[in-house]
């Protein structure tokens, strides 16, 4: 095993120990923070809490070019997981644990580097990912410093993805009139009858937008996640809630998207509330989008990093490219592990990982 690698499952393993789930995201500046704060020797550290739980640490040492960007959250754990989420488990080509692979095993291998040599280097460490509140980076942003590129940490096999998908959640509330469900009904009586009618159009809107492509993603990625209303089967139901998510690619305009999902109501929702955006990878229009993934390709390529295909999930590089920054996406692990009970990342690609931080910072 290397030394990088031996470092790296060290850290690790510390990181793995603390209740970072999010939620409740129970997190202020010592714990976790605490930990990676003594270990970034030599490097100018701003400790900030946003509230709410949401803690950053910029960590700045010489002159760097590059900033690497990780969160430090996790999902909660479920009943299935096999031993303590919190106890690092190591294996002869695997390391388990809460977070190992979403994405702790990348800020154990910047703790790893930093402690490698004195080269220049910046690290962005939040706590806010999982809960889709973006107050870390968006305070971050504000302080307009300025880097060449970011490098934000997820689980991407150890290739530079250089493209993903925009996400969009939205709240509907249809109003009905309650009455026995034995008389004659028109068109919207039923609050639930009118979310039903909505969805089946909102689907068929869907179905029609599958040829649309940016970058080998293809389609709009769609789903009405709840709905919610009614009293009981035979009273025509007064109100319904439903909420849907949708995510659209790259140069796609959500405004006009928005627009024409609030539009297929009939009659039109009594309440239509965005709860949530995040960009696409890159940010921008068509032209735009392109240009920036263009410069993050001949990036990867400077760097000598593999590029991997684009993914439909979201990450918050995307708000560092609608911020002007060139941005891509980059860690050990592998999705399909990230979420899951036992969840796990491969010693192959930590080592891989950290080999190439070391290679950007100190080489």
């Amino acid at each position: 095993m290397s030394e990088l690698l031996q470092a790296t499952l060290e850290h690790l393993r510390g990181l793995v120990a603390f209740d970072t789930r999010n939620p409740p995201r129970a997190i202020d500046t010592g714990g976790i923070f605490a930990y990676l704060a003594a270990n970034l020797p030599g490097f100018e550290l701003d400790l900030v809490d946003h509230g709410a739980g949401a803690v950053s640490l910029y960590a700045r040492r010489g002159n760097p070019k590059y900033l690497f960007n990780v969160h430090v959250d996790t999902v909660p754990d479920s009943p299935h997981w096999s031993a303590s989420p919190f106890e690092l488990r190591v294996t002869e080509d695997c390391a388990i644990g809460l977070g190992a692979c979403d994405i702790k095993g990348a800020a154990a291998a910047l703790l790893t580097v930093a402690n490698a040599g004195n080269g220049d280097a910046a690290y962005l460490f939040s706590s806010d990912e999982e809960a889709n509140d973006a107050r870390c980076i968006d305070a971050f942003l504000a302080r307009g410093l300025a880097f060449d590129a970011v490098l934000v940490a997820e689980p991407t096999r150890a290739e530079a993805v250089l493209a993903h998908r925009g996400i969009c959640s939205v709240r509907m509330q249809f109003a009905g009139q309650a009455g026995h469900a034995s008389a004659q009904q028109a068109a919207a009586d039923s609050a639930v009858h009118q979310a039903v009618r909505w969805g089946n159009r909102a689907l068929e809107y869907v179905d029609q937008c599958a040829h649309q492509r940016f970058g080998g993603l293809t389609g709009l990625r769609f789903n009405i996640g709840r709905i919610e209303g009614g009293i009981k089967a035979n009273v025509i139901a007064p109100e319904t809630e439903l909420r849907f998510g949708f995510r659209p690619l790259p140069s796609s305009n959500v405004d006009d998207l928005l627009a024409r999902f609030r539009s297929l109501g009939e009659p039109p929702a009594a309440d239509f509330t965005e709860t949530f955006r995040g960009p696409s990878l890159p940010a921008g229009d068509m032209a735009g989008a392109e240009a920036r993934r263009l410069a993050a390709r001949d990036l990867a390529d400077a760097l000598h990093l593999p590029i991997g295909n684009a993914v439909d999930f979201w990450t918050e590089a995307s708000l560092f490219s609608q911020a002007g920054y060139c941005a891509m996406v980059y860690g050990p692990g592998d999705i399909a592990q990230a979420h899951s009970a036992d969840e796990w990342v491969a010693l192959s690609q930590l080592k891989t990982y950290a080999e190439a931080v070391h290679r950007i910072i100190h080489e």
